[in-house]
């Protein structure tokens, strides 16, 4: 290869970043209003954002199938809505339902239906939880925490390279950009810690919760390479489908809703 040659290369790496940004810009204006409003409009969103994964769910699990698809995404949204105005014992029933609706209906990989679909159910209560409980402050500590944790990653993990963290499933992620991703998750903590009066236990906090949000990533690029598929759906450009951008932050909000039941957060404070 000559040395006018090698330069092509470059672009090539960075090619899909003007339709991330784009996309990313869009769905940062929406997911802020959301969290600004509160009340009924984040609870709204958030019932959206699951309905529309558990869509995107059943396309990847049984393609073919629009009215399925449909049908099931309605019932998660219309679940995970209802569910955070009833009393705990009445909510929690609801979100388990549309998974054993899935279960009856789908022919194959009913296991991998249920377990995805009451993730997306208990994280996306556990989003509203934070925001209607502790504010706009902790839900903007969460999503920054995850949201730090990918574009941090992206950028080290493009610019440093280095080993793969696990290229038979994901092929682009490295331990470069894992780690990457901890120490950008360690300085939102740290920032919030310094503001808030939480003590430093919120760094330690904002780290696992930067893993978890790395292993919901895992599970869907471990889910999409089980079924042949690339993305979850086409519908954002640049990023796949709803699925592939909320995939870390599944993680972390499920994360979150269990050890807070632990560890009395925010640490000092709850």
């Amino acid at each position: 290869m000559t040395r006018t040659e090698k330069p092509a290369k470059s672009p090539e790496r960075w090619s899909d970043l003007a339709a991330r940004m784009g996309s990313a810009a869009a769905m940062v204006v929406v997911g802020l209003f959301g969290i600004w409003m509160g009340g009924y409009w984040f609870h709204l969103l958030v019932a959206l954002i699951c309905g529309v994964m558990v869509w995107e769910l059943v396309g990847m699990l049984r393609p073919g199938v629009a009215k399925a698809q449909l049908m099931l995404g309605s019932f998660t949204g219309g679940a995970v809505l209802a569910a955070v105005y009833l009393p705990v014992g009445f909510a929690l029933p609801l979100l388990l339902a549309p998974g054993l609706v899935g279960f009856g209906y789908l022919e194959r990989n009913r296991t991998i239906y249920v377990a995805f679909t009451v993730m997306i159910l208990l994280a996306g209560f556990g989003m509203m939880q934070v925001r209607d409980d502790m504010g706009v402050g902790w839900m903007m500590w969460l999503v920054l925490v995850v949201v730090v944790t990918d574009v941090v990653g992206y950028f080290a993990g493009r610019a440093i390279g280095g080993p793969k963290f696990w290229p038979r499933v994901s092929p682009k992620k490295t331990w470069s950009g894992t780690a990457a991703g901890w120490i950008g998750a360690a300085l939102v903590g740290l920032l919030f810690s310094t503001n808030t009066g939480v003590g430093l236990q919120l760094i330690g906090i904002s780290i696992a919760i930067s893993m978890a949000s790395q292993m919901g990533d895992i599970a869907e690029s471990g889910l999409k390479r089980k079924m042949g598929v690339k993305d979850s759906s086409n519908l954002i450009p640049g990023h796949g489908g709803l699925m592939d951008r909320f995939d870390g932050m599944l993680g972390a909000a499920l994360f979150l809703l269990v050890i807070g039941q632990f560890i009395g957060f925010p640490p000092g404070v709850g």
